[in-house]
């Protein structure tokens, strides 16, 4: 006597409801453990001007950062920045019209950069600070 009938099982269908929850598990689980890679916040690479800006006068002040020290030189002699300070009042008192141009150096810090900008400003002069790059080819 047979009192169960046995049937023949069909495979089971993969439910894909259960898949989607444990892919949603999986991936949340590897957001939370993955480190990523920090960069720095600033990060400059200055362009190359394809044409030299013409039509500089003498009274024309061209600031230099450097990345090595020392980090400021005022045409082509180098300053330390007290001297740069005293140098730009007693060239804003002179003349107050002269224009200025600071150029930085591609490697140089952002930190002495500015502070060049604000010596500049701090100094009186009326026409607003100008930076520049350096020409292609040099």
């Amino acid at each position: 006597m047979r009192f169960l009938e046995r049937r023949r099982r069909q495979p089971p269908s993969i439910i894909i409801v259960s898949l989607i929850d444990i892919l949603v598990v999986l991936l949340i689980f590897l957001v939370a453990t993955t480190t990523f890679k920090h960069h720095p916040a600033l990060r400059l690479v200055l362009p190359e001007a394809r044409a030299a800006r013409e039509g500089s006068r003498a009274d024309n002040l061209v600031i230099t950062v450097a990345k090595e020290p020392p980090y400021y030189y005022l045409g082509q002699t180098p300053v330390t920045l007290d001297q740069l300070q005293r140098e730009l009042a007693a060239r804003a008192a002179q003349n107050p019209d002269a224009a200025v141009a600071v150029r930085a150096d591609a490697d140089s810090t952002t930190g002495h950069f500015v502070r060049a900008v604000d010596l500049v400003k701090a100094a009186g002069f009326k026409n607003p600070v100008s930076i520049y790059t350096r020409p292609a080819g040099r």
